[in-house]
């Protein structure tokens, strides 16, 4: 192997974890850990920037999975990515259709863990709701995913794999003659990492995937559609500016320590002052326009007209938006959703302070698909931390 091509560390990491003779699944790879798997698997140096640019287009453009298909490469090429790679995404096990469109996954990942993923349909766009983990550690006590204990991150793969299966369902992957980016077909416009887990604790997996889902020859999804949700992983903030540069929402929820500690625990971490400084500089960093800030609305806990001075006290200076949830219910939910006029005159209080106040429409409550409400009800939910612990070695 030329010295001009070391193994990086994501290939070495996917050969150890691989029992001998095993395959490597290209699908999250990034670009650079594509060209050192191809030159490992015996692509010629001054090919491999061709080769990679080829296979990319293969997989991420026209959605093809069997190297067969690759026509612009020679049957012995070929040959030799069907002995030494795989094309794989998670299995969808079953999909749930709402009567106002929006369809869940139940999806089956390695190691037969499930997360769930949802489409939204709009008008004039699709978003779809992807996982970043398989549980959540954040236990939001509004969140019925927080409820369920982590099992293990995702890989790269499992999360730009979401994307891929969810192309499959639509039928969208291109056909000849159609172009990427916006000129191609996008029943799935848009991206939220809002489905189960906490991306920025899994910060890697998700910067990689999305940078696939970006590249401008493959998925082609600008940044400017891709939203990321956190629930105020501080230190992480300013990394995701740098190194993703997505839109960034942030699950708040509260306006004072004592209920954002109670709803969203990881304030007793990073209070309300420290996380709002640490989004000051976000939409300068990464050249995004401004803040998506979620704030569920729930029954005499959060939604008062105190509470509503107090939000748009504290966003002052943050170009920001607010977007207004509805609490969606399940079973056993600590809280109720608050009152519709309720709502409205929060939402009034902070439109007239100069903030734009969406109420978000709930989708998909009748299959489980709001937000707040993804929970995989598998065996694993029901470990105890002890044996998750073992099994993933946190």
């Amino acid at each position: 192997m030329p010295a001009s091509a070391p193994i990086t560390q994501d290939v070495l990491t996917i050969r150890r974890d691989l029992p001998q003779g095993d395959r490597i699944n290209i699908v999250g790879l990034t670009r650079d850990g594509l060209r050192a798997a191809l030159i490992a698997a015996g692509t010629p140096d001054r090919q491999a920037k061709m080769r990679v640019n080829q296979v990319w287009q293969w997989v991420y453009h026209w959605g093809v999975r069997d190297f067969a298909a690759m026509t612009n490469l020679s049957k012995e090429y070929r040959a030799l990515l069907d002995r030494h790679f795989t094309i794989e995404v998670p299995e969808i096990v079953s999909k749930n259709v709402s009567a106002d469109g929006t369809r869940k996954y139940l999806v089956r990942i390695a190691g037969g863990h499930e997360v769930e993923v949802v489409h939204i349909p709009e008008t004039d766009r699709g978003t779809l709701c992807i996982s970043s983990q398989v549980g959540c550690t954040l236990t939001c006590s509004f969140c019925h995913t927080g409820t369920q204990k982590l099992v293990r991150n995702l890989t790269a793969g499992e999360i730009v794999g979401q994307v891929m299966l969810a192309r499959d369902d639509l039928d969208e992957w291109p056909q000849p003659g159609q172009g990427t980016g916006d000129n191609g077909p996008r029943l799935l416009s848009n991206i939220v990492l809002m489905g189960m887990g906490e991306p920025l604790y899994n910060f890697e997996a998700v910067r990689d995937a999305m940078k696939i889902a970006m590249d401008g020859e493959g998925i082609a999804l600008s940044r400017r559609r891709i939203t990321l949700s956190t629930s105020g992983v501080v230190p992480e903030i300013a990394r995701c500016a740098e190194e993703i540069g997505c839109q960034l929402a942030v699950s708040f929820h509260a306006t004072t320590d004592a209920v954002r500690d109670r709803l969203v625990p990881i304030n007793k971490k990073w209070n309300i002052a420290t996380l709002l400084e640490a989004l000051r500089t976000y939409p300068k960093a990464s050249n995004s326009e401004r803040i998506t800030f979620e704030y569920v609305m729930l029954k005499g806990v959060n939604d008062s007209d105190a509470d509503a001075r107090r939000l748009v006290g504290l966003l002052k200076g943050i170009p920001a938006k607010i977007n207004l949830i509805p609490f969606n219910e399940w079973p056993g939910a600590p809280y109720e959703r608050s009152d519709w006029t309720r709502i409205e005159a929060f939402a009034d209080i902070v439109y007239k302070a100069g903030y734009a106040s969406p109420i978000r429409t709930p989708r998909g409550e009748d299959i489980m698909a709001a937000c707040g409400q993804l929970k995989s009800a598998t065996e694993r939910a029901r470990k105890s931390r002890a044996q998750i612990e073992a099994e993933t070695g946190l």
